[in-house]
């Protein structure tokens, strides 16, 4: 068997910042102060300056981040948002939280993100928010994207969740919405030690609307303006952030040298490999092929012991969550086609030299 390889290693990611961690983590246990504290306004003044724009908030989760996005953006029940055919589904969950009906609209089958071609024949009087994502840490076509917002006056909320360091035409993604949701569970680029997320935006209304939602629906304790969450980002959260951040950018470029190996090794091979669209540089949070016998390719390498995984195995309109949109096989084709054939190969900062070398030669015995 030739050298093992997991899927994911998230060892290395902590030894890159670990003196920064360990020193985080010492002062917020001794501060006596873990929620909405200095380390909290840190992050969100540190990680808004990533993202180009002058607010941050964080939020419990990435779901809250996209749920409580779209309630500071207006919607609410009776209301439509544009959503992509193919994503995980919480990008669908959170527009259902609202009371609103998600509306799936197919991908661009080059760069599996929404298809702004395809937009604007499922907008109706009801349509609220158009809500792309930066799938596998691709950035979604966002000037064609705003520009049918503008058009037919509409919100753009962008799910950012596997974006971190991604560029759209030279713009960091998380500048390039009304409002951009943000997850920090630990397996993303830019991860916590827990579950965690946010939002960016330009609009200090939007922002101002999101820290009050995040508190009970208070700015002043106990005194509630509407009907609010509990869905705040913890200090110990946000200081681990706050020192895994100044790592962000090298990991980013560890990410695209193994994404470019891939992309020049696999070349020939009978996989599709990921597109990347003029002016984009994605932060590959998931190194994605596809293969039309994917069940047997991961057979294969999982017997050379290298780990994969399949993102994701069924698209949100299959799922029995959303049985009640009357959406069955073959409604949306190109979402089922790519599911039914994609496989995540291993990628992540800190990999070893070896590590690559053992994917790359299982990948070519067994495609």
């Amino acid at each position: 068997m030739s050298l093992a390889v997991p899927f994911l290693d998230l060892k290395p990611a902590y030894a890159a910042s670990q003196a920064g961690i360990d020193a985080a983590l010492a002062r917020v246990a001794a501060s006596g102060w873990y929620l909405l504290g200095q380390e909290l306004q840190a992050f969100e003044a540190a990680y808004a300056d990533f993202c180009g724009v002058p607010h941050a908030v964080g939020l419990a989760n990435g779901l809250d981040a996209l749920h409580l996005g779209l309630l500071a953006l207006g919607v609410g029940p009776g209301d439509e948002v544009i959503v992509p055919s193919n994503t995980y589904i919480a990008t669908w969950l959170a527009v259902s939280q609202c009371g609103a009906r998600p509306v799936p609209v197919e991908c661009d089958p080059a760069t599996y993100n929404l298809d702004p071609a395809r937009i604007e024949a499922a907008i109706t009087s009801r349509t609220k928010v158009l809500l792309p994502v930066h799938l596998y840490g691709q950035p979604a076509d966002m000037d064609a994207i705003q520009a049918i917002a503008a058009r037919r006056g509409l919100a753009v909320l962008d799910d950012c969740a596997q974006g971190h360091a991604a560029r759209y035409k030279g713009r960091p993604v998380g500048s390039l919405a009304t409002v951009s949701a943000w997850s920090f569970y630990p397996g993303k680029n830019l991860g916590a030690f827990g579950d965690g997320g946010g939002a960016t935006t330009a609009d200090a209304g939007v922002a101002d609307r999101l820290r009050v939602l995040r508190n009970y629906g208070s700015r002043v304790k106990y005194h509630n303006e509407v009907k609010g969450f509990n869905s705040r980002l913890d200090d110990i959260q946000a200081a681990v952030l706050l020192a895994k951040l100044g790592q962000l950018q090298a990991a980013t470029d560890e990410r695209r040298a193994i994404a470019a190996r891939y992309l020049d090794a696999f070349a020939g091979l009978p996989l599709v490999l990921p597109a990347v669209a003029p002016g984009n540089e994605p932060a590959w949070h998931l190194f994605v092929v596809r293969h039309e016998a994917r069940d047997r390719l991961q057979k294969a390498l999982a017997e050379r012991g290298i780990g994969t995984m399949i993102h994701y195995p069924v698209p949100p309109h299959l799922q029995p969550a959303y049985a009640e949109l009357g959406l069955g096989p073959g409604d949306l084709p190109i979402a089922e086609a790519i599911h039914a054939e994609v496989l995540s190969l291993p990628l992540w900062p800190g990999m070893q030299e070896a590590q690559v070398d053992a994917v790359i030669d299982a990948v070519r015995a067994c495609a």
